[in-house]
């Protein structure tokens, strides 16, 4: 079984090129403070309505260190966390927040360096009364996650593994990170211009 921790030196960009579009969150959903360390660790997922946080407020005293707490709302009006709730959460060893909606207290989050990718922040908090199963599928970002899939996030994005196929995912990314790793610019460039030209020339292109 692979660990969470293998896909720290695994690039989102490198986790995009293998899994394809489907697997790749939507561009809204950022790291919020920055530089920020490549995050990776197994979902917990949680399902949170418009306007109430009450799921992600008790997923952070139930998820096992380590976890990511991904967050379905869609709500861009609520703050769905603040400073205090990610306090809590680093506390416990959960590795950060995926959230498809919004947060507030940016500055104590950014002065803790706590991971969350969100869409934005807002002051204004949500409220806490709608009770949802923990840990059932959820769509964030357009992605569809399980519990125990795999979330990579950095700078350039969030990508989902799922679950059943994060051998071969990592076994592939180190193999293309290892090709890679050993090829010159020269080679690279030589390489790129004959399959643009191939590609230009079986279009018809003359210039």
């Amino acid at each position: 079984m692979t660990d969470a921790t293998d896909f720290q030196s695994v690039p989102t960009t490198t986790l995009a090129d293998l899994l394809g579009h489907a697997q790749v969150m939507d561009f809204r959903i950022r790291p919020l403070w920055g530089p920020v360390p490549r995050m990776a660790g197994p979902a917990y997922t949680v399902s949170c309505p418009p306007g109430d946080n009450l799921m992600l407020h008790a997923a952070i005293h139930r998820a096992e260190p380590g976890s990511v707490i991904v967050v379905e709302s869609g709500d861009l009006e609520y703050a769905l966390a603040g400073g205090n709730v990610c306090a809590v959460a680093r506390r416990r060893g959960i590795a950060g927040f995926v959230a498809d909606g919004l947060v507030r207290d940016l500055a104590e989050i950014r002065e803790m360096g706590f991971p969350v990718f969100a869409r934005g922040v807002v002051p204004i908090p949500g409220a806490k009364s709608a009770v949802r199963p923990l840990n059932r599928p959820v769509r964030c970002g357009g992605v569809r996650v399980a519990a125990g899939d795999l979330v990579v996030a950095d700078e350039e994005g969030v990508v989902v593994v799922p679950a059943g196929h994060r051998r071969k995912v990592l076994q592939d990314a180190r193999a293309k990170l290892a090709k890679e790793a050993g090829e010159t610019l020269d080679a690279w460039e030589a390489a790129h211009r004959t399959r643009i030209d191939t590609i230009l020339a079986g279009n018809g292109f003359e210039g």
